[in-house]
């Protein structure tokens, strides 16, 4: 059996149902770790659906509490073929955001899948319950091409919580780190750069989300009266956010922006185009740094956006001055930005504007830190090189994803290079109503995932060679 059996056996598992039937199977188990008293629908997710699922590819597998004792648990598990052979930890979470189904079009249904067309509809279909399944069905591929066997090592981590900022992981990945040990990661969440073009990302930008309060006084004052007179916190606040970021989005505060774009990285979003598909906002091309291109902005720098601001009651305002301000603003960031000094930056920056009076605290205890796999690694080459075989196509190398994982679990926590391959679009409408994955596409993530999962049995070891003797040099 051959490299070309394996895809030809993933390529069948879709084409005969048996992919649909997985997927419907996980669909239709509402597990919304957003919304709460999930917890015995979350658990029985990784019990009744995962478990059954992976013993037939003669994984051993537990189901973890989450450590914070509060939300969705994990599932650990754990195929050993040998010492001598490479181990891939496979990460993917099976939690969702709310389905929403009074949101949804007549028709659909967030837990059933409807076809139309190339469109599969359904909750999690893309996010994340259809990326993880077609890495299973990519892994059993290749067992069945190599007479049971897959010449490496899995483990597999999903988690439960992921929708909710993961909570959790990063402790228990401190707990289980050694049964967590591999030697490289390679997980599947996010979109691709386009639909046709198949994707390999080394890590994602951070994210530090962060209020700025104005609390003057108690109570609203006649704008008639007293306007003019007492100071306006709506007014105070977004001048006071002006100073941080400017009117076409250029970050002010050199605190908040990360260092030059490093060669390596520029030269892997050089052939990027960002926003192709059809369904795509128009860019808005004279936003954000001055001097980038699309992907460059996207992928390679930081942004700060205003995700919220009220002040007095927009849906009935009252003639009247309002006493207090709230805005939310979130910093997407790159490695290398300091983002553990930004309350402190901010607030020194506000004091020295004259703005004292302006309050910043952070919004979440849990931050999205910045990683980036070195685009030189011998890993990126070698998946690289994987998936231009498998699919005839030059596939699209983004240092970092321009949203956030918890990838720092496992690059700092557990210390694995990090290959994520993603399996959903641009114009998935993940999170929103009317999610769905494209059919064709998850037919070729399943190709492409069972030739790279067979090219990791037979050139990992050689991988890892390169990499030993490029830490000794």
């Amino acid at each position: 059996m051959s490299r070309h059996d394996a895809i030809a056996h993933a390529a069948r598992h879709y084409d005969g149902g048996g992919f649909r039937a997985v997927l419907q199977d996980a669909v239709a188990r509402p597990t919304e770790s957003q919304t709460t008293g999930q917890l015995p629908a979350l658990h029985a997710y990784l019990s009744d659906f995962l478990m059954p699922a992976i013993a037939p590819l003669g994984f051993t597998g537990r189901i973890l509490d989450n450590p914070d004792g509060e939300h969705g648990p994990f599932l650990i598990a754990e195929r050993h073929e040998g010492d001598d052979l490479p181990t891939v930890l496979i990460y993917g979470h099976g939690d969702t955001v709310r389905g929403y189904p009074e949101q949804w079009r007549d028709g659909l249904d967030p837990w059933a899948i409807v076809v139309e067309g190339d469109r599969w509809y359904g909750r999690g279909t893309a996010d994340n319950k259809g990326q993880h399944i077609i890495n299973l069905g990519a892994l059993e591929a290749v067992m069945a091409a190599r007479g049971g066997r897959l010449g490496f090592n899995t483990k597999l981590l999903i988690e439960m919580g992921e929708e909710s900022g993961s909570p959790g992981l990063r402790d228990l990945c401190r707990a289980e780190a050694r049964a967590l040990a591999a030697d490289v990661l390679i997980a599947s969440d996010g979109p691709r750069v386009s639909a046709e073009r198949p994707t390999l990302f080394l890590g994602s930008r951070g994210g530090y989300t962060f209020e700025l309060i104005v609390n003057l006084r108690e109570g609203s004052h006649h704008s008639g009266n007293w306007g003019g007179l007492l100071r306006n916190p709506g007014t105070v606040l977004a001048n006071a956010i002006a100073t941080l970021v400017d009117g076409r989005g250029k970050i002010l505060l050199d605190a908040l922006r990360p260092p030059a774009i490093p060669e390596g990285v520029r030269a892997a979003l050089a052939d990027i185009a960002v926003g192709t598909d059809p369904t795509a906002p128009r860019i808005d091309e004279e936003w954000g740094e001055p001097g980038l291109t699309a992907a460059e902005r996207v992928f390679g720098w930081n942004t700060l956006e205003v995700l919220a601001f009220k002040t007095g009651d927009p849906d009935g305002p009252l003639n009247a001055v309002p006493p207090h301000a709230k805005a939310t603003l979130q910093l997407r960031f790159v490695v290398g930005t300091d983002w553990e000094g930004l309350i402190p930056a901010v607030r020194a920056h506000l004091d020295a504007k004259g703005f004292p009076m302006v309050e910043v605290r952070a919004a979440r205890s849990e931050v999205f830190r910045a990683t980036r796999l070195p685009v030189e690694d011998p890993w990126v080459g070698w998946a690289l090189a994987s998936i231009e075989t498998s699919t005839g196509k030059r596939p699209a190398l983004l240092p970092n994803l321009g949203g956030s994982l918890p990838n720092d679990a496992f690059s700092e926590i557990l210390g694995l290079p990090t290959l994520w391959v993603p399996h959903s679009y641009p114009a998935c409408l993940q999170h929103g109503p009317d999610e769905h994955l494209l059919g064709p596409m998850s037919r070729e993530a399943l190709m492409l995932m069972a030739g790279l999962f067979w090219d990791l049995g037979e050139t990992g070891p050689g991988i890892l060679g390169q990499r030993d003797a490029k830490r000794e040099t």
